[in-house]
């Protein structure tokens, strides 16, 4: 039990350094009067990736840096990893996920303010499409969250792991995939790949008290929840098939 604890201490804590990062690079290329206004989507992409790579320096040499439900359902479906821990993996994700969306609200809160989109707003929290077409925004979502798992499980395959040096999560690795799932497949619903990257910050956008906010996006948000984990399965069910 102390050892399950452990490993969601640092999944939350993980979790919590690729939200800061992730939506922090949203937040600093998008916001009124921030020096990073229009750096736009390569930033974005490079930075998202990189908050990955600090995410899995954080938690991996304890709880492996799942970092995402999907991770963890397709982790656990592919026989890598106790089905006893995904709830509570999935539970200190979310916590991290949203605590890292109110630490950056409170360090853009002046840019926030200067900002009168209410969507650039949202959009530092969550996703949303570009066009929406919902069954066609959740098969972007699911594919994208497909290769994502099932690179992530070729990784740990014996014949990739000497090669890379680190295992079935490596932060290099990881790293390069985030940001080519986003330069390519990032353009139609903005690639959320991760219901704690998504859901936990659409939740906290509901809960704080942004200026001039919209809504949430509630009719949408099953999509960038509900696709990841279809994704996830389908990328363990392939896995197990293949090798």
């Amino acid at each position: 039990m102390e050892e399950l604890l452990t490993k969601c201490l640092f999944e939350l804590v993980g979790t919590f350094v690729l939200i800061l990062l992730g939506d922090g690079v949203v937040a600093c290329t998008t916001l009124g009067k921030s020096k990073g206004l229009g750096g736009g989507w390569v930033v974005i992409t490079l930075g998202w990736g990189l908050a990955v790579m600090c995410g899995v320096f954080i938690a991996g040499p304890y709880s492996g840096a799942h970092l995402n439900p999907a991770v963890t359902l397709g982790l656990a479906a592919a026989g890598k990893f106790a089905w006893s821990g995904v709830l509570p993996f999935i539970i200190a994700q979310m916590i991290g996920g949203f605590l890292g969306a109110v630490a950056v609200y409170i360090f853009y809160k002046d840019h926030f303010d200067a900002t009168e989109d209410p969507n650039t707003k949202l959009g530092v929290f969550c996703t949303m499409p570009a066009v929406r077409n919902l069954w066609r925004n959740f098969f972007c979502e699911a594919l994208a969250s497909w290769l994502l798992v099932f690179v992530i499980l070729v990784f740990s395959t014996a014949e990739n792991t000497p090669t890379l040096g680190m295992g079935s999560l490596g932060a290099i690795p990881v790293t390069c995939l985030i940001m080519a799932i986003g330069m390519s497949l990032g353009g139609t619903t903005g690639y959320a790949i991760n219901p704690a990257r998504d859901l936990a910050p659409r939740i906290a956008h509901a809960i704080l008290p942004i200026s001039g906010k919209r809504s949430s996006g509630w009719s949408y948000s099953w999509v960038p929840v509900f696709g990841p984990l279809a994704g996830g399965l389908l990328a363990a069910l392939c896995f197990v098939l293949m090798y």
